[in-house]
């Protein structure tokens, strides 16, 4: 193999939304990961749909549709 063209493999701590840590290694360069969905939220693992409007979209079809009546 070829020297100094891997990146570095290290331990890092990844927080589930409820709050729950594990540690993992991985090549990310931050030692932290924070997840917005993880299988405890998802509505594919739990079933329960809800919406998850993180860059505005929703309120953006909202404002667009508003006159037809369509609301998400």
């Amino acid at each position: 193999m070829k020297k100094d063209i891997h990146p570095e493999y290290h331990e890092i701590t990844v927080i589930m939304t409820d709050g729950s840590e594990f540690k993992t290694r991985s090549t990310m360069k931050a030692d932290t990961l924070r997840l917005d969905i993880d299988p405890k939220s998802h509505p594919a693992w739990t079933g329960v749909h809800r919406l998850v409007d993180t860059a505005g979209q929703l309120a953006k079809f909202n404002n667009k549709f508003a006159k037809f009546g369509l609301k998400v």
